[in-house]
């Protein structure tokens, strides 16, 4: 017996038609279909954070402090990395159930369909999508590298601690074009001590020095910021933040006055990293690097393929211009791409005229 239409599929498909009649050109509709991923369920060996009969136990696990939270924005563009990463996530964890998704999308998205489009492909996901108002940031971005990197929504994971509940306490931050191997709750353990904010692998054979304008570096009340600290490039696509203590030390305003300052004098190139760097760069718990094996696609220009860094992998992430769904659909996949596409969610043509 075939199954009957899924609501929440039907609404996905009804705002489809919506978005490809209208003539506004302020969003990009989401056209693509996607699959329903398999259910997938914890270990007996898992907490039970939620009794069977606890009337909204959704809420319950977005706040409980034994569950895993993981923070990733969402948007059109990025959808299918999104639904990737998604499923890799619930794929190799032992506690799939435990996991809370806190999606941060732009406050003039379509947020409806965007729910829409997750609760589609995972009916049983424990979720929550919260608006992020551009105008917040958009005053503070300067022009970088790639155009991609100037997105407002690039710079929600600054904002975190101000768009997630206080409830949550400590987060997993993602980004879209990545997808894991292992299970998150090991990276989500990760000990940051008594002080430091954040946990990333860092990468302390990278030329620092690249990441800041030669005006930056000669002038010495500048420079002087990584004075008494060992400062390393790390990548901002993987981190583990403890948001109480960012909340303490108000962290997103430390950042906004550096991208201030960048609206008057130049003093770096690459879009939201740099920030990041200047108030965190040597005061981080560092993570083994298997928890980001980034860059693989390629650099912010030509978007190459490349190789995996030497030793383990956890987390592939595809950091850079290529995306892999991008050069999928091209015909021109770099040889890891292979390793991204049994994630892929997106119902091929042939599936929907089956």
């Amino acid at each position: 017996m075939s199954k009957p239409p899924r609501f929440d599929l039907l609404l996905v498909l009804l705002f489809t038609v919506i978005a490809l009649a209208s003539n506004s050109v302020t969003a990009t509709p989401i056209t693509q279909q996607f699959k329903e991923a398999p259910q997938f369920y914890n270990s007996p060996d898992c907490a039970v954070l939620v009794d069977e009969d606890e009337s909204d136990g959704e809420a319950s696990i977005l706040c409980s402090d034994q569950a895993v939270h993981v923070a990733m924005t969402l948007d059109t563009a990025y959808i299918r990395g999104s639904m990737a990463a998604i499923l890799s996530v619930l794929q190799h964890s032992s506690c799939p159930q435990n996991i809370a998704f806190h999606f941060v999308a732009s406050a003039t998205a379509n947020a409806t369909f965007l729910r829409a489009t997750i609760s589609s492909s995972f009916p049983y996901l424990n979720f929550r999508v919260y608006p992020f108002d551009d105008s917040s940031v958009s005053r503070l971005i300067s022009t970088s590298i790639r155009s991609a990197l100037d997105c407002p929504l690039n710079y929600a994971r600054s904002y975190l601690a101000n768009l997630l509940p206080p409830c949550v306490r400590r987060v997993v931050y993602l980004d879209s074009d990545l997808v894991l191997v292992d299970d998150i709750a090991k990276l989500a353990a990760t000990p940051l001590g008594d002080d430091p904010v954040l946990a990333a692998p860092e990468h302390c054979n990278a030329n620092f020095t690249t990441y800041f304008t030669p005006t930056f570096w000669s002038n010495p009340s500048l420079s002087l910021t990584f004075a008494n600290r060992k400062p390393c490039y790390f990548n901002t696509g993987v981190m583990v933040i403890d948001l109480d203590r960012w909340r303490e030390g108000d962290y997103t305003t430390k950042i906004e006055e550096w991208m201030e300052l960048q609206k008057r004098i130049r003093i770096y190139e690459l879009g939201s990293l740099p920030p990041f760097l200047l108030v965190f760069a040597g005061n981080i718990v560092p993570v083994d690097h298997r928890w980001n094996q980034h860059g693989l696609g390629g650099d912010n220009f030509r978007g190459l393929c490349r190789d995996l860094h030497p030793g383990p992998v956890s987390l592939l992430h595809w950091s850079g211009k290529g995306k892999p769904w991008a050069r999928l659909d091209a015909n021109r996949p770099c040889p890891l791409d292979a390793l991204w596409a049994p994630y892929d969610l997106l119902e091929t043509p042939f599936a929907l005229d089956s």
